[in-house]
């Protein structure tokens, strides 16, 4: 009796702090169902998304940390999942909106409630993936994300390029998947348990054997890099992100990409590192003997390296940016790599900054492609002249994204250089250095074709909707003051590291 009392006592605890989920859940029946009701009504899943994933943030404003998570460890509750929830949310919200004014998407005959319902679905999925500390959630909630991904990825599904890329998607991503959970069966049969405090008691303790340990980790790692676009397992990314819809292609570029870095993090920081011992002030220890570090490092390297110099070549816009989005990803890493309470805040800066530069890029390639009919770089000879307000702000997020000042971008970068500096790795440093100047070719590519290229003022200027230039405002005016004024985002980030479940 004793233990049933308990086990409903823990039910409750957990349901309590499983209210920012649950009003997920909620969201995405009453959207389905709303759009079944108010057929006529095209857009009324959008604002019913709207308001869950609002809900949704009211409730992790009042969520407080626990100590023991929910759901007897199975989901952490501390600052750093909240700080990753809330990138999500505001990527997810900033993706809802900008499908309101998607030519592609808002065809007549095209259903939107799935597409809406979809979005919220993989919130909810990225959510779990960001507090996640078993094994087993990990794999749930990334297969959650998955399939509505997936689905995403193809809903054009009347442009053959949409398929494609929707097929492309489902196939890396099982291959993914079972590399991640053959990882996940080693390391359980190794240890006996797949809560990752409990793994990192066992790898504490010095009784397993390094090289199951070392494979189990590296094939975990490998479908973790997937879903991040790591080399070398970005192969799914230039073709997925040409195909799909501009709006979803942002989406994955951000969102999924920092729901997969967090759980890198929690995964190294909370299965291999003494966290109860450091070296030096905000220097993590790491366990086993396997050295992390430089497995990390050797990964940023090859992506950042191959991600901007293949990007040099591209000629779709949303090409250059899957490669663009890969070499950041590298950047990212860089500060993993680190292991260092620095390293992991400089990183959560960077997924601020990159959140409104990439999506706001990303925002002004979807209007303007509703105008010309194109993503190729070659038609944008002049539209500087033709949308002068889009011809800016894609200079702002160009110049942003390789991270010069003032700019947000340069904060973010400034911020993990600066971390692998005080960590020692000055090659590291280096190599992201020379990467950021070879970005700066293939960035400079677009404004220079705006504003310089196939000028024709006798061409009619582009007129757009009042609301799509409210929104626009929405990124370019963070990222010129974060890029002046970061304190709030740096505490923000540094009062978020370090206080993983249990540590």
């Amino acid at each position: 009796m004793i233990q049933i009392d308990q086990f409903l006592l823990e039910l409750e605890k957990s349901i309590g702090l499983f209210k920012p989920e649950t009003a997920l859940v909620v969201t995405f029946v009453v959207a389905l169902m709303s759009d079944l009701v108010f057929k006529k009504s095209k857009n009324i899943a959008g604002y019913v998304a709207i308001l869950g994933l609002i809900t949704s943030g009211a409730y992790l404003g009042y969520q407080e940390a626990a100590t023991d998570g929910a759901f007897t460890g199975m989901l952490a509750v501390d600052p750093f999942a909240k700080f990753i929830k809330y990138l999500v949310l505001m990527s997810s919200l900033a993706i809802v909106l900008m499908s309101f004014f998607s030519k592609e998407l808002n065809k007549d005959d095209r259903n939107m409630g799935e597409y809406y319902s979809l979005i919220v679905g993989m919130t909810f999925g990225m959510y779990l993936l960001a507090g996640a500390t078993n094994l087993l959630m990990v794999y749930l909630a990334i297969e959650t994300m998955s399939i509505s991904s997936y689905i995403l990825a193809g809903y054009t599904k009347e442009i053959k390029r949409a398929s494609e890329a929707s097929l492309k998607y489902v196939i890396f991503g099982a291959v993914a998947s079972g590399i991640m959970i053959y990882g996940i069966s080693i390391l359980f049969g190794l240890t006996g348990t797949m809560n990752l405090m409990e793994i990192n008691a066992l790898v504490a303790a010095g009784t397993l054997d390094i090289a199951p340990l070392m494979v189990s980790g590296l094939l975990i790692i490998a479908g973790i890099a997937y879903k991040i676009s790591a080399v070398p397992f970005h192969f799914w990314t230039p073709d997925v992100y040409e195909g799909a819809p501009v709006t979803i292609t942002a989406y994955l570029s951000v969102a999924s990409k920092a729901a997969g870095i967090a759980l890198l993090i929690r995964f190294l920081m909370a299965g291999f590192v003494n966290y109860h011992h450091q070296e030096f002030e905000g220097e993590w220890t790491v366990l086993s003997g396997i050295d992390w570090k430089y497995i990390i490092a050797i990964l940023s390297v090859l992506t950042m390296t191959i991600g901007n110099f293949v990007a040099l070549w591209q000629t779709n816009l949303k090409r250059m940016f899957a490669y663009s989005s890969i070499a950041h990803a590298g950047y990212m890493l860089m500060a993993v790599a680190v292991m260092t309470d620095l390293g992991i805040a400089s990183v959560l800066v960077y997924l601020v900054m990159y959140l409104f530069m990439n999506t706001g890029a990303f925002f002004v390639v979807m209007l303007l492609a509703d105008k010309i009919g194109s993503e190729e770089l070659d038609d944008y000879k002049g539209l500087g002249y033709q949308a002068p307000v889009m011809g800016a702000a894609m200079t702002i997020f160009m110049i942003s994204l390789t991270g010069l000042p003032p700019t947000a971008g340069f904060i973010g970068k400034l911020y993990v250089f600066s971390a692998v500096v005080d960590a020692g790795m000055l090659w590291l440093a280096v190599v992201g250095v020379i990467n950021s100047v070879v970005s700066l070719f293939y960035y400079a590519k677009v404004f220079r074709n705006m504003f310089v290229r196939g000028v024709d003022n006798d061409k009619k200027e582009f007129q757009f909707h009042p609301m799509a230039y409210a929104l626009l405002m929405v990124f370019v005016i963070p990222v010129l003051y974060l890029g002046l004024f970061p304190d709030f985002v740096l505490d923000w980030a540094t009062s978020s590291v370090g206080i993983f479940m249990g540590m």
